[in-house]
């Protein structure tokens, strides 16, 4: 969960309790004007998302980890004890000196390879499937709209597919648990899993609605580059991109998620409606890991502001 000046992860222990911990936010006003222009504030905004989750991954793996750790020692314990032999004494090969860690290499292969299978099937597999009908799509407007429409489709395709996997449905459950625990928030303006129950799913400032936005966007800034070789295609479309996360970001975030009328809703139903795919119903377990994130968000966020109105008062 994200604040306005801090950030926070909870993650379900295998013992059954909470971990919980937040993180300050850099200040708004840190940063140089040119970073928090119209366009180049989404650009910003989504480095800095994909960056708190790269972290918030390897935080919550770390906890996982040792906890994995101390169930193995527990395991170690009893054995030692049936066998008459000092707690601790190593068997079968012993316990590692220090609990294994999810470091930030891994991390880095992790997105690295994420990143390279995100270019190869949603910008090149398109175009090469287009590019083998370039003589019946000539128009460059309708070329890249063929290009476009293809996109979509690998892309909820895609959503179909992994939502079959266990963990990942697991993953789409809690990513509801955030948005019913966001909207009770919104509502009652605390981070309550029991009033959280009653609401839906699906949130109009979700990332995945954005993410269908862009690919829209992207039709119509694509079609004024034409229809040079695949290479160049491929380039230009990775050059676009800041550009059309930067649009998105405005009309998607911005406006429309912000804005209760009639037209904005227009723009905002299709992403919802494919949110569908990307969240779940989640459990009561679920939306109290997904509320007590909230919570530390909410008590940092307090704290800084109550420092900020002390500063300002006179002595």
């Amino acid at each position: 969960m994200r604040g306005r000046y801090s950030w926070g992860v909870a993650v379900r222990r295998s013992s059954g309790d909470i971990a919980r911990v937040a993180y300050p936010l850099p200040p708004a006003g840190s940063r140089n004007r040119f970073w928090r222009l119209p366009v180049v504030r989404g650009v910003v905004a989504l480095y800095e998302s994909m960056s708190l989750g790269i972290k918030a991954l390897g935080l919550s793996a770390n906890i996982q980890l040792e906890g994995a750790v101390e169930t193995e020692k527990v395991t170690v314990e009893v054995e030692d004890a049936h066998t008459a032999q000092p707690a601790g004494v190593e068997t079968g090969g012993g316990m590692p000196e220090e609990p294994p860690s999810f470091g930030w290499k891994q991390l880095a292969v992790t997105v690295i390879v994420a990143m390279g299978m995100a270019v190869g099937l949603f910008i090149v597999v398109p175009l090469v499937v287009v590019k083998q009908f370039e003589t019946t799509f000539a128009n460059p407007f309708l070329f890249n709209l063929v290009e476009g429409l293809i996109r979509i489709a690998i892309f909820i395709l895609y959503l179909v597919v992994i939502s079959l996997i266990p963990d990942l449905r697991k993953v789409f459950e809690y990513h509801g648990a955030e948005h019913k625990v966001i909207h009770a928030y919104e509502a009652c303006g605390r981070p309550d899993a029991e009033f959280a129950q009653g609401f839906s799913t699906r949130h109009p400032r979700c990332g995945t609605g954005f993410l269908l936005l862009v690919m829209v966007i992207s039709v119509f800034v694509f079609a004024m580059v034409g229809k040079p070789s695949v290479a160049w295609l491929v380039l230009s479309r990775l050059i676009g991109i800041p550009l059309i996360i930067g649009i998105a970001y405005e009309i998607g975030i911005k406006w429309a998620g912000r804005s209760h009328g009639l037209f904005a809703r227009a723009i905002l139903w299709p992403g919802i409606q494919l949110q569908r795919l990307t969240t779940r119903e989640p459990s009561m377990d679920q939306l109290q890991v997904a509320a007590a994130a909230l919570e530390e968000v909410i008590g940092m966020d307090s704290a800084e502001i109550t420092a900020q109105q002390e500063a300002l008062a006179p002595a």
